[in-house]
């Protein structure tokens, strides 16, 4: 009796996983691009969601299918220039990512969510159907296709290409990095540390007459300048 209700809690959590889940095309968008694909590591529940899409045949897949299209090493190329893409991995040095693994880690539903699509049997069926789908069919077919190797040939003078290989030219990359480097929020809640707190402005002080030098020769022609006599009355 345990047993049967320990496997339909795994199922029941293993379905709103699925629910909860990216379809497999913006999955792997998201596991390929470099300004987010650390979030799965950041939150136990997006891990969670993130392994549940690795067991499902159609993500590797879409990720295959990525895998042959020139576009999507451009896209790379230009999003590991993006200060994004250093917010995104700073981000895992804070102090509460580590909180929620450890609170994870302590939390047998967790695992249970871990465990859920390893014993589901429409996992196992779907990755034997997965040679025959349609979707694996075209995978296979796509050797075959002249405009595979045509989009290789013309990739280089892709404008995206072009635009990628001329950011390290701009200087504003330079300076966005920079200003990412610089703003506390690229490293989580620590970064709030580094930001010093704004100090009042001390009022200025009255200016204070100035003392004469005596040793000035300006001062000292001032004493001994003659009395100018006045004229006498008539």
């Amino acid at each position: 009796m345990k047993t049967n209700v320990l496997i339909a809690s795994l199922f029941a959590v293993s379905s709103l996983a699925a629910q909860a889940a990216d379809t497999p095309e913006a999955a792997a968008d998201k596991m390929l691009d470099p300004t987010r694909n650390a979030s799965a590591f950041k939150d136990p529940k997006a891990f969670a969601e993130w392994t549940a899409n690795l067991m499902n045949p159609t993500t590797s897949m879409a990720l295959a299918q990525k895998g042959i299209d020139p576009n999507t090493y451009i896209r790379m190329l230009a999003a590991s220039m993006n200060p994004a893409t250093m917010q995104n991995y700073m981000q895992l040095t804070d102090p509460n990512v580590a909180m929620k693994w450890l609170a994870a880690g302590m939390n047998p539903n967790f695992y249970t969510g871990l465990m859920a699509p390893g014993l589901n049997p429409a996992t196992y069926m779907n990755w034997l159907s997965a040679p025959v789908s349609p979707q694996a069919l075209n995978l296979m077919a796509a050797p075959l296709n002249p405009a595979v190797y045509g989009n290789w040939l013309t990739a280089p003078m892709n404008p995206g290409a072009v635009n990628a290989m001329m950011a390290p030219m701009n200087p504003n990359l330079y300076m966005n990095w920079m200003g990412a480097g610089m703003n506390p929020a690229t490293y989580g809640s620590w970064g709030q540390m580094l930001a010093a707190p704004a100090q009042a402005v001390a009022p200025m002080a009255p200016m204070q007459p100035a003392v004469a030098n005596p040793f000035d020769p300006n001062v000292l022609l001032k004493f001994m300048t003659a009395p100018v006599p006045q004229a006498a009355g008539k």
